[in-house]
């Protein structure tokens, strides 16, 4: 299969939507709204990625950004026909390398605790769970 690779576009948002909507283990708020997103990529200028086939089907996608120190990934999703065919994988080494160039050395993920098959993929594909930090959150409005 032909993967194709590129820039995260809010053409594509109702798609992507809808495909973390159908994917175990993301977790939706207000921060996923177009208007979000769209500042999310704004933000972060060709960070955020998608996969599509050779005929424009949506595969996969990634949400990726950093803030000068860090870089997060976000919402790693490949649709379940297409799992299991490195969709993934790319996705997130293309992130990594676009980090890199940006000058970022260090990229953290969250995940739920739950999410035993998303914390397998991980680990699979060289990432380290941390045992030594935890995430702490409060809203803001």
């Amino acid at each position: 299969m032909n993967i194709v690779i590129s820039p995260f576009t809010l053409n594509a948002y109702e798609k992507i939507l809808a495909l973390w909507k159908e994917s175990e283990g993301i977790g939706l708020s207000g921060a996923d709204s177009k208007e979000s997103i769209r500042s999310y990529l704004e933000r972060n200028p060709e960070m955020s990625l998608i996969a599509e086939d050779g005929r424009g089907t949506l595969l996969g996608t990634v949400l990726c950004g950093h803030d000068g120190r860090r870089g997060y990934i976000y919402h790693l999703a490949v649709h379940p026909d297409h799992r299991r065919q490195g969709i993934g994988r790319k996705l997130v080494q293309e992130c990594l390398a676009r980090l890199e160039v940006a000058g970022i050395q260090k990229c953290h993920i969250f995940i739920f605790e739950n999410n035993a098959s998303g914390t397998d993929f991980w680990k699979a594909i060289g990432w380290t769970y941390r045992e030594d930090i935890r995430v702490i959150s409060k809203d803001v409005g």
